[in-house]
């Protein structure tokens, strides 16, 4: 008998409110990176997996400031709770025997978060070099697209003996779909290179140079910006194209939230720009990233569903 047989069979609630705690912490766990980032704590802990040399928690030194030391340790700490949620999400679908979509979606919940863990090594050891915070923030995007996918797997029905995927609109407009999806992509990675470029290197002690993207920040954001404006199109275009066949309710609903999340996206990146990039906007353009890339994939995954095939 395996270890995991013994735990009592969870409910489709259970493992759906476990889920959405995957997405929480995923999401979660990308904004207290920015509050890092802009508070300059980014080497609070200047050793890694050790905060100190010989200690896993702050220490009282002169050379870091208490106040940096807490919130990098804080958002380590956060490294937990996700790491928590991500092993029961995992242990969940496991006992309720749930199909292998489900499971291969699961493990990459904590498969992803090992793989954060050493992003974020090399990010200390380098001393915050810009391509290593850059790949951090992007990998955590990724994260969270693959979490939303997890929590709406879970809530479809197994099926016993399969199902039916039923597409539901046409293949045109799945596909325009995609190309907004790649297009929210180079957005997230243009925006992490304005960062890298701007005035947030992360850290500020006299002692150590951070290493900076040497681009013009204005040519680097009217890039992001020029991006962004075409995500915008392309939702608006795909919103048109999904009236016109008479999309399932669900699936403009979704694009509506998507096209409300990037107008106000856009709204908070002007706003930053032409105010000198206060610390507390970044933070709410990455929580603005967070929650554009989770909607946009939900409008993806709402694009088909599972069907049990009819009796022969």
């Amino acid at each position: 008998m395996r270890l995991v047989d013994l735990l009592p069979e969870p409910g489709l609630r259970t493992q759906r409110w476990l889920a959405a705690a995957v997405v929480f912490t995923q999401g979660f766990i990308a904004v207290t990176g920015a509050i890092v980032r802009v508070t300059a704590s980014g080497l609070g802990c200047p050793t890694w997996p050790q905060c100190f040399p010989g200690s896993y928690v702050p220490v009282a030194v002169s050379e870091v400031p208490r106040i940096h030391q807490a919130i990098e340790f804080g958002n380590r700490m956060v490294t937990f709770a996700v790491v928590i949620t991500a092993a029961l999400a995992v242990l969940a679908v496991i006992r309720a025997r749930r199909r292998t979509e489900v499971l291969v979606y699961a493990w990459l919940m904590p498969g992803s978060t090992v793989l954060q863990a050493v992003i974020g090594g090399i990010t200390v050891r380098t001393g915050l070099a810009w391509w290593t915070v850059a790949v951090h923030l992007l990998v955590s995007m990724l994260m969270v697209w693959l979490a939303v996918l997890f929590y709406v797997k879970v809530g479809e029905p197994d099926f016993e003996g399969g199902a039916l995927v039923i597409e539901l609109v046409p293949a045109p407009l799945r596909r325009l779909t995609a190309l907004c999806a790649a297009i929210l992509a180079a957005v997230l990675v243009t925006g992490t290179l304005v960062t890298a470029a701007g005035p947030h290197a992360g850290d500020k002690s006299a002692t150590r140079t951070v290493a900076r993207l040497k681009v013009e920040v204005a040519t680097l954001a009217h890039l992001h910006e020029s991006l962004l404006i075409g995500f915008l199109g392309l939702v608006v275009g795909l919103g048109f194209g999904l009236a016109a066949v008479r999309a399932a309710k669900p699936v403009p609903r979704r694009l509506a939230v998507v096209i409300a999340l990037t107008l106000g996206q856009g709204l908070i990146g002007v706003v930053q720009y032409f105010t000198g990039v206060p610390a507390v906007l970044v933070t709410m353009h990455v929580a603005g990233a967070v929650l554009v890339t989770g909607a946009t994939a939900a409008l993806w995954a709402s694009l088909r569903e599972r069907a049990q095939p009819e009796p022969l």
